[in-house]
This record gives structure tokens, sequence and C-alpha cells, in this order.
């Protein structure tokens, strides 16, 4: 059995016009939204084994305030390249290649990728993954290649705007 946690970054910014995509850092919405996000994943009881992050900014961000908020070990943190606005086919592959002993894996990166990765193992679950939204399912399997979809069971579905 295998859980995997999809978090979409904290709100960014498009005030710095000289700032690349890759650059682009949160926006005080942003950095208000992810801790409480990461508090929510923590009174959730989730417990990642690995967590991985696209290499911009906003995400990376946001994957470090999550760490803290869960006591993660920040040093452990991994950067991916192939998160960075990553299509299913390409989040399916990055996850495959994940070592089978960790149980349980955290992903942060963007979207469309990350919705239709959602929607792959929970089908029309959301139209959109909203900024610090947070999707975490268990999957009935035993490595991480996923591409013929086990049976999963939804853990967590939460974001910033939701009720409680």
């Amino acid at each position: 059995m295998k859980s995997l946690t999809i978090v979409r970054h904290a709100k960014s910014s498009w005030k710095h016009r000289d700032l690349t995509d890759r650059e682009r850092p949160l926006n005080k919405r942003g950095k208000r939204d992810a801790p409480i996000m990461g508090q929510r994943v923590a009174e959730a009881g989730i417990r990642p084994s690995q967590i991985i992050s696209s290499p911009a900014v906003r995400a990376w961000t946001t994957a470090k305030i999550f760490a803290s908020e869960l006591g993660y070990p920040v040093e452990f943190l991994q950067r991916e390249d192939g998160l960075y606005l990553a299509s299913l086919d390409n989040l399916l592959d990055v996850i495959a290649t994940q070592d089978p002993g960790f149980n349980h894996l955290m992903l942060f990166g963007h979207n469309p990728g990350l919705t239709d990765l959602v929607n792959f193992f929970m089908p029309g679950l959301t139209s959109n993954l909203p900024t610090a939204g947070v999707v975490s399912i268990s999957l009935d399997c035993d490595d991480w290649m996923l591409y013929d979809r086990p049976a999963t069971k939804l853990i967590l579905h939460d974001y910033p705007k939701k009720v409680h």
C-alpha cells in the first residue's frame, strides 16, 4: 500500500516582470495560505516519507513551508526538474522513478498537470486544483509504477477557501 499527496504551489506573484517564470515568488496570499494548509495536512495525520518539488521558486517555497509544518527535515527535500509544468505523463514518469522503499510520496508542482494527475486517480474529483490545494490518496500497490491506475481511496481533499 502506498500513499500519494499532491500539492499545488501556493499563490504566486506576477509583480516582478523582470523575473522568469521559474523565479516567481509567493505573493502575500500565498505566504499566508501555505502554512495554514501545511497545518491542516499535519492535523489530518499525513506524514510523507519523501517530498519532491518542482524547482520553481513558488513550488519550492511552498514545499519548504509544508515541510516545516509537518516536521519533515527541510534538508531532505528533493528538487525534481521533471515536475516543472509537467504533463500527466511526465508526472507519472517522475513518480515511477521513486524508491519503492518510500511509502508516502508528497509532490509539489503546477497546473494543469496536477489537476490531471488528481483526476487520473480520482476521476471527476476537481475541475481545478487551486493554489495551495491538496489531494491525498491511498493506492493499492507496492511500487510507484502507477500507469495502470491502481485502486485508490481519498484521504484528504482540501484547499485554502474550503469551509471547515
